[in-house]
């Protein structure tokens, strides 16, 4: 008998091509399995979507294409899975297979039956070898306020914000929440419970990784524990998946992309410093993994609606998102809070240097200083914050005003002083560090402004006579995106600063959030000031968060706490950013900015997106956005959209492909989500304008955190 599976394959949302493609098959091909099919002159991996006996109206026998392979040595992904791709495609405006493919480790769609199968056999002999130990091990005791929280997260029906203290022990809460969901126990052919733990980004998962493992391999065996984010091999990526897939892996730890692992026995989400933007995606189908959590979660549980099957997320955070406070407000979320430091220490002391009354051009001011001086003595740790990497953000000739503009982008190339190069951030262009100025010869180019990399240098030599208490030299050390590109390096540098080798660490905001430093006790954030007036309604939360998750890497040891402290450098200390950062005031601050949102309309008030276009000329960008609107007159709910005019981007060029984006607002949400789907076949039809000749590609980026 003949079949005809629909199958997703990998295809962008403006190809033209429908979700699924039909193919012929000898076979009943179960929902979700993996297979191999005929694209054009290539073989691809599809997902079978369904398997109809049926087929389709219109198309013939001949006109079909057979599936290659039935990679039938997985079992398929189940019902949940897809239902979360669908809806991911669906809400930010992509297609079935896009989304469906790129949740897929990348080497999964290169291997074959074969292939698999010695794959499959490897990870089966490594699980018979695992061993599990007798006696689980229940962690340190834990304080009232971590066990309230477990009590009430054991009953919630709702997701859980946890909002937590930095310092508090909302780890050790993930930690006693993931043994009780694994220690749970199910009837007779369930699958084995998991649990999915999701950071924001791939240098905080060393140290997380290392305490579960600790705490969950002596129970589980050696695979329990697995990871998956884009820093891995292809081959870790795929073995990671597989363990997640078949049940043998236990708790999978990853980025935003884990979100799409795939997990039969999910009975727990952790989304841990949930407010952080690295979760929604930049490119391709931008979706924020913790929405997509969100909902995750709440299908799991309808699809098992008893108690013990139901699937529950946390979120924590210090400094949740403005969306995520607001929806416990509204009581969408059930709010928990842990507002003690573990041990009854305290949070830290602010300390606001006023820059106006500092000596001109100083990187460190010198009451901050005197004050590092004094905690490097007494064998105590700093931490300095400034995220701008590289040695000078510019590079510059003062006879001529020459500067080290990218010659494909409107963007400066930055000076990085190690390697004497000027390197692009955007687009990665570099070029050594000319001896002259290439427009009049002057010799004399100077840096201009500060990174990293030049305060790093400007700090070695600033204590170069301070001694720790042992009598040796104060050292500084520098830890960012340069420093932490090699394999392994992350992870040595943390070594040294745990173990108390580094008593001044400098950094971008990769320091500044989700690390245990014992040692630390003072903080100091430089440079501050850019986002108190940025043009994005969302700088003042992002740099209010920034400081906060920034101070809580001081006195994090109780016997500390009380002498830790946070200094910020700053041109206007009487901001009122830093009146509820002086009181670590997040209710405040959150009540005050979720006002201004209110009354302009803003998320979480109204809802957003953007539709973005990429062309070779700046005219052809916005002639497509302006078409594209102009075309929108007379679709589903227009009369609940604002369109505005279309703009260049900030930076509006970038590898030579010039940038333009048009925001769409709506007071409600389900409104612009059916105007966005029944834009979709105008927007295809405009790339063919002759106004917008030169358009390389347009996406729509559904609720933007930056614009």
């Amino acid at each position: 008998m003949t079949y005809w599976p629909n199958v997703v394959v990998a295809t962008p949302a403006h190809s033209g091509v429908g979700p699924s493609l039909s193919y012929r098959s000898e076979f009943l091909l179960t929902a979700g399995t993996l297979v191999r099919v005929p694209l054009g002159s290539r073989e691809v991996l599809g997902v079978v979507w369904e398997c109809p006996s049926k087929p389709p109206v219109g198309l013939s026998e001949a006109q079909t294409r057979p599936v290659s392979a039935v990679l039938d040595g997985l079992p398929p992904l189940n019902d949940r899975w897809r239902q979360l791709v669908q809806f991911a495609g669906q809400y930010y405006q992509r297609s079935l297979g896009e989304v469906a493919l790129a949740a897929l480790p990348p080497q999964l769609r290169e291997l074959d039956n074969t292939q698999l199968a010695r794959r499959l056999k490897r990870r089966a002999n490594l699980a018979r070898a695992e061993t599990t130990a007798a006696n689980p091990q229940r962690g340190p005791e834990l304080s009232a306020e971590q066990a309230e929280t477990l009590t009430a997260l054991t009953g919630a029906t709702a997701p859980v914000l946890l909002f937590g203290a930095t310092g508090s022990g909302k780890t050790e809460v993930y930690l006693r929440a993931t043994q009780d969901v694994l220690m749970t126990a199910l009837p007779e052919g369930e699958p084995l419970t998991q649990v999915l733990v999701m950071v924001p980004e791939i240098n905080l998962t060393p140290q997380l990784e290392t305490r579960f493992r600790e705490r969950f391999e002596p129970l589980f065996g050696a695979g329990a524990v697995v990871c998956l984010h884009s820093g891995m091999t292809p081959a870790q990526r795929l073995n990671g998946w597989l363990a997640a897939h078949t049940g043998s892996a236990r708790i999978v730890l990853g980025t935003r992309m884990a979100v799409f692992a795939s997990m039969p026995g999910l009975r727990l989400i952790v989304v841990d410093e949930e407010h952080d933007p690295s979760y929604k995606s930049q490119e391709g189908a931008r979706y924020s993994a913790r929405d997509l959590a969100v909902y995750r979660a709440k299908t799991e549980s309808a699809a098992h609606p008893a108690c013990a099957r139901r699937c529950q997320v946390m979120l924590g955070s210090a400094t949740p998102s403005l969306e995520s406070w607001h929806a416990g407000a509204l009581g969408r979320y059930l709010r928990l809070s842990m507002p003690g430091r573990i041990g009854g220490g305290v949070l830290p002391r602010l300390r606001l240097v006023d820059m106006n009354h500092q000596p001109k051009g100083a990187a460190v001011s010198p009451p901050l200083l005197a004050a590092m001086q004094e905690r490097i003595a007494r064998g105590e740790q700093c931490l300095v914050l400034l995220n701008r990497r590289g040695y000078a953000p510019v590079l510059s000739c003062g006879a001529c005003d020459w500067k080290s503009q990218c010659p494909n982008c409107s963007a400066y190339r930055v000076f990085h002083k190690l390697d004497r190069t000027l390197r692009c951030h955007h687009c990665g262009f570099t070029s050594r560090v000319p001896r002259a100025c290439p427009d009049c010869g002057n010799l004399d180019i100077a840096p201009v402004g500060r990174g990293t990399e030049q305060l790093e240098e400007q700090l070695t030599g600033l204590l170069s006579d301070v001694r720790r208490s042992d009598g040796a030299p104060a050292r500084v050390a520098r830890m960012d995106a340069d420093t932490t590109r090699a394999k392994g390096s992350l992870e040595r540098q943390l070594d040294a600063l745990h173990s108390g080798e580094v008593d001044v660490l400098v950094g971008t905001q990769m320091i500044a959030k989700g690390h245990d430093f014992r040692r630390i006790t003072l903080v100091a954030g430089l440079n501050a000031d850019a986002a108190l007036f940025a043009s994005d309604f969302r700088a003042s939360e992002r740099l209010f968060a920034l400081l906060m998750q920034a101070a809580g890497r001081a006195g994090r040891d109780a016997s500390q706490s009380a002498a830790s402290e946070m200094w910020v450098q700053t041109w206007h200390p009487q901001h009122p950013l830093f009146e509820a950062l002086r009181k670590h005031d997040y209710p405040g601050f959150a009540a005050a900015e979720l006002a201004d949102r209110e009354a302009a309309g803003m998320p979480p008030f109204g809802a957003q997106a953007l539709l973005r276009a990429d062309a070779r000329t700046q005219a052809a960008a916005q002639a497509f956005l302006n078409i594209a609107a102009e075309q929108a007159a007379g679709l589903p709910y227009r009369e609940q959209i604002t369109l505005y005019p279309a703009v260049p981007l900030t930076i509006q060029r970038v590898a030579n492909i010039e940038r333009a984006q048009l925001l769409v607002e709506s007071a409600s949400r389900g409104a612009l989500q059916r105007f966005l789907a029944a834009w979709q076949p105008v927007l295809q039809a405009c790339r063919s304008a002759p106004e917008a000749k030169g358009l390389v590609r347009w996406a729509v980026d559904v609720d933007p955190l930056s614009i």
